[in-house]
């Protein structure tokens, strides 16, 4: 039996900022009985910052399309990989033409791999198109691994174009624009192209941000420590930063661009998603929560807004505006009020912790069409949390519901990803029975939905924007405010 739309109440247009005075006023109104909130210590940023709404605010997106690829032109310069991971390859400095072999050489397998694809493709068209027989079912399943395969390979390529752009003295008039795809507080992303480039780099993201709204909106330490997180990961499921610049006015984030839009757009047209799709997408977030909760990195802003739906339907996690490395507890209130954790909402410090419990809400979301815990004012989202009285929809999935108590339980330290054996809880959980983890780490999971993308470019699955690069933004005045962007 299937759940119509009418079963569920509307998603709300957007999710309002959560202001200091309201926060405050919700606490002094609760129950005498609680304990005050432990102060943070004096080292720690207390400021209150969340998105001013549920929209397209700090992303970046990537190209999973091969067409445009050419046989790509070899530099000979060496590189060295400016993201010390010990799970990722580095070119070390040395002999300027051994270096380039080694991009010679990664390159051309990548492109062997993906002009063998695209000749077996163009063939299996061709003789679709002549005849007129219908393609079978598993010419189709060969088509879509070998969809796989070029997607795959466009990871491959996003590395070697990072090692490329290192150490390279990008301006804003290298680019090319092709269009807004997002606006937010601090400036917007475009799609761009860099002049001159490869004919094998695929096409990128531009976020542009305002040094002035930055520092007046007292966003520095978040900016900067969104550079820093994303130039030192590199995970399937997660946008790529490809380099990093800047200019007296403005601060730039050169990304990879996911072209298929985002998840909260494909929830409000379909309110709410198969048990099978929420299930693939929870499994890949799960896999990139584990991978950044083993380098100390909490995420804090998980919603369907901040994820993005590659070309062949696979999840990309973007926006690390909140992202943070914490060995312990922090103070900071940052993400958006129907995803915040109880422990975050009376301040008594949180941890890695409030992660899992927005996985929780996003499940619940992306099955019911709706968070766990609406309410007309924040105020009253906020109690609904610290109440925490769920109420599941008639035939929510019964393993899903298994799992989205256990991630929605309110002691940090009880809750499914935090107990001793981490992630594997979640990963072990009877929703995901079937689930294989080393084949959805390689994408090779087929995901129910695949965006109608027209081209690696195409932000047809985006909202229209008035164009700008931002250079309308004042210069910030001092040289001690220009210093805080110091080796940006």
């Amino acid at each position: 039996m299937s759940l119509t739309a009418d079963q569920y109440p509307q998603k709300p247009p957007q999710r309002k900022s959560l202001f200091r005075s309201s926060l405050l006023s919700f606490l002094s109104q609760s129950s005498g009985e609680r304990s005050p909130p432990v102060a943070p210590p004096a080292s720690e940023e207390s400021s209150f910052m969340l998105p001013a709404k549920r929209s397209l605010v700090n992303f970046g997106w990537i190209s999973a399309s091969a067409s445009t690829i050419s046989q790509p032109a070899m530099q000979t310069a060496a590189y060295s990989a400016p993201y010390p991971s010990s799970s990722q390859c580095s070119l070390s400095h040395g002999n300027s033409t051994s270096g380039g072999q080694r991009i010679k050489g990664s390159l051309g397998r990548v492109w062997g791999k993906l002009s063998s694809m695209q000749l077996m493709n163009s063939c299996r068209i061709d003789s679709l198109v002549s005849g007129s027989t219908r393609p079978s079912v598993a010419d189709e399943a060969a088509a879509s691994e070998a969809a796989e395969e070029v997607e795959n390979s466009q990871n491959e390529i996003i590395q070697l174009v990072r090692k490329d752009l290192h150490g390279r003295d990008l301006k804003i008039e290298d680019f090319v624009f092709f269009g807004t795809v997002g606006t937010g507080s601090f400036g917007r992303v475009c799609i761009v192209d860099i002049k001159g480039s490869q004919s094998w780099y695929p096409a990128m993201a531009l976020k542009i941000l305002s040094k002035h709204k930055v520092v007046t909106m007292k966003q520095v330490e978040h900016v900067k420590d969104e550079r820093r997180i994303l130039s030192q990961i590199s995970h399937p499921f997660i946008v790529n930063l490809l380099a990093s610049f800047q200019d007296e006015k403005r601060l730039f984030l050169l990304m990879e661009y996911v072209n298929g839009g985002e998840l909260f757009s494909y929830l409000r047209k379909q309110t709410f998603m198969p048990t099978d799709q929420a299930r693939l997408y929870a499994a890949e977030i799960t896999l990139a929560f584990q991978y950044l909760h083993e380098r100390s990195i909490v995420y804090r802003d998980l919603k369907p807004e901040n994820l993005l739906i590659d070309a062949q339907g696979h999840i990309k996690i973007t926006d690390f505006g909140f992202a943070k490395v914490v060995t312990g507890r922090t103070w900071t209130l940052c993400g958006t009020h129907e995803y915040l954790a109880p422990e975050s909402i009376t301040r008594r410090g949180h941890g890695l912790q409030v992660d899992w419990w927005a996985l929780g809400i996003l499940l619940f979301e992306m099955l019911a069409g709706r968070p766990p815990f609406v309410d007309d004012t924040p105020l009253g989202i906020y109690k609904k949390i610290i109440a925490g009285k769920i109420e599941f929809p008639p035939l929510f999935d019964c393993a899903a519901k298994s799992l989205v108590k256990r991630l929605l339980i309110h002691e940090p330290n009880k809750r499914y990803g935090c107990l001793r054996d981490g992630a594997e809880d979640v990963k072990n959980h009877k929703f995901f029975r079937g689930i294989d983890w080393n084949l959805c780490y390689q994408r090779k999971i087929r995901p129910l939905y695949k965006p109608n993308i027209r081209g690696p470019r195409d932000s047809s699955m985006f909202d229209t924007y008035a164009e700008s690069t931002e250079s309308s933004a004042p210069v910030i005045d001092a040289a001690t405010q220009q210093a805080l962007f110091h080796n940006f």
